[in-house]
């Protein structure tokens, strides 16, 4: 059954009456080795149920034992946000019912958390459109927990548990090392607020995966956002109630569950009716929200210390040797090579929009122009990897073979048209650039004489273009290039036929 939208307002209607308040709660799946508090591994794709063991099974006198490598990611991370580190915190059980819970409570952190209070800057286009403006994002908390296991529903049309046959449950996910980093709430947006919640995901997403914590795959699940939206009337002072959808897992799909949130809340509000606090499920083909469940609150839960785990106390000297290994901020580092690479903002934007940023360094890093390197990323990869659904980097194509195809082009062997054979051969996992041009027999030709012919061949057979090259035009000879080259089966030289042609016609080029 498919979602369909409830009633909704305009957007630019809702926002001449409401203030929408964002916050969001993003899950970051740590790419530790082994497991919170056991020593099963993490890896991800495994036949279901095999990395599990008596306690991220729950299994009665199962003891857990920290992960401290998991506990230095928190660190780091908490650092990379500005945060405060505590000096002593610990674990409480929060519990709740769900299939994929096996002990029916989930190890998390409650009132000590080992990261608070800090913040992160988020780059967004200026309103005005010229240049970019920062919105300071606050955090207030990022806290250690562990994830659940997943179920998935069999039959029915929703992959939901309504309407499906029956339920199978993979545990190998229950007990992974989670880090939850959850705003303050985020106000004064306005019409940006959808915009500023995938910014903020964004550039989350970047630091994270700078820092070398996570894999940020959003697309598997190793970060995933919960997107709290309410809307109050504006000159209001009071926060509205908000509502929480669920695992959003694209950061256009953020953008766009933050938007149709506000226009539904609108709408609710506008008809005299209360906000429900629920959580909401996102769905993407629709682009609406559905209800899921009443949003418990903190007492519900029923959170207590956890009696099974020692304190968690970083030592300063700890933090400090953590905070060392920080790398560059990802805003300063794509500066840093925007200024290096010579990029206009326009062109950075496209590089970011790729997500090609690292690949582009890795391809001028083997030998490549930055303006080749740009070129063949936020070209035809990138076009190639919108038409399939993926990202650039999961083409098959790497730095070193866009490297090797410049270094074919500029070296006369092949024209840009060639270069666009030989990268397809490449994707098709043909070889590299070298391997699939000698296989494909692709080589410009380099023999004048046999260049010269062609050129005599379609001169002869358009005598009124060769006459409008005599008496001036010679603009005119495209067409004949076009015509040379499909004579040589588009191995020829492009500039060189250009003067021979001219040349053939006694025109000065």
């Amino acid at each position: 059954m498919t979602a369909v939208p409830e009633t909704v307002v305009p957007f630019d209607e809702a926002l001449t009456r409401y203030e929408p308040v964002v916050g969001l709660e993003v899950h970051v799946e740590l790419n530790t080795a082994t497991k919170m508090f056991c020593g099963c591994a993490t890896e991800f794709g495994a036949e279901p149920n095999t990395q599990v063991c008596p306690v991220c099974l729950g299994l009665p006198g199962a003891l857990p034992v920290v992960n401290v490598a998991a506990v230095e990611a928190a660190v780091r991370i908490g650092l990379a946000l500005n945060c405060q580190i505590a000096e002593w915190c610990r674990f409480a059980r929060k519990n709740y019912f769900y299939p994929d819970m096996p002990k029916n409570f989930q190890t998390s952190q409650y009132d000590e958390p080992i990261a608070f209070e800090g913040w992160l800057d988020v780059e967004v286009p200026a309103a005005d459109g010229e240049g970019t403006e920062i919105v300071r994002v606050e955090i207030e908390r990022a806290h250690m927990e562990e994830d659940t296991g997943k179920s998935t529903h069999v039959g029915g049309s929703t992959g939901r548990i309504h309407g499906a046959d029956y339920s199978v449950v993979d545990y190998n996910r229950a007990g992974i090392p989670l880090i939850e980093i959850v705003t303050k709430p985020i106000t004064g947006t306005g019409e940006r607020a959808p915009e500023v919640a995938r910014a903020y995901v964004a550039t989350l997403r970047d630091l994270l995966k700078a820092l070398g914590v996570s894999d940020v795959k959003m697309e598997q699940g190793s970060v995933r956002c919960d997107a709290n939206v309410s809307l109050m009337p504006i000159g209001a002072q009071v926060l509205g109630t908000r509502t929480e959808t669920k695992n959003v897992n694209s950061l256009r799909s953020v953008e766009r569950a933050v938007r149709y949130e506000m226009t539904r809340h609108a709408a609710v509000l506008d008809s005299g009716a209360a906000i429900h606090q629920e959580t909401r499920h996102w769905h993407e083909d629709t682009g609406v929200t559905t209800s899921g469940r009443p949003k418990s609150d903190a007492d519900d839960y029923r959170y207590f210390p956890e009696p099974d785990l020692v304190p968690v106390a970083p030592t300063r000297e700890d933090v400090e040797r953590l905070r060392a290994t920080l790398p560059e901020q990802p805003a300063d580092r794509r500066r840093r090579l925007q200024g290096d690479w010579g990029y206009s903002d326009l062109e950075m934007r496209d590089v970011l929009n790729a997500g090609a940023t690292e690949v582009i360094e890795e391809t001028v890093a083997a030998g490549a122009s930055p303006a080749a390197a740009r070129k063949w990323w936020t070209g035809d990869l990138a076009r190639r990897a919108n038409a399939q659904g993926v990202a650039v980097t999961d083409l098959g194509v790497t730095p070193a073979d866009i490297a090797e195809l410049h270094g074919l082009v500029t070296a006369g062997r092949l024209n840009d048209s060639m270069a666009r054979q030989v990268l397809d051969g490449v994707v098709a996992g043909e070889g590299g650039p070298t391997q699939v041009a000698d296989a494909r027999g692709l080589e410009l030709v380099a023999d004048d004489g046999a260049l010269q012919a062609a050129v005599d061949t379609v001169i002869a057979a358009n005598p009124d273009v060769a006459e409008k090259i005599r008496g001036g035009k010679a603009q005119a000879a495209g067409a004949l290039i076009g015509q040379v080259m499909k004579e040589m089966r588009g191995q020829a030289d492009a500039a060189r036929a250009r003067e021979l042609i001219l040349a053939t016609l006694g025109v000065d080029g």
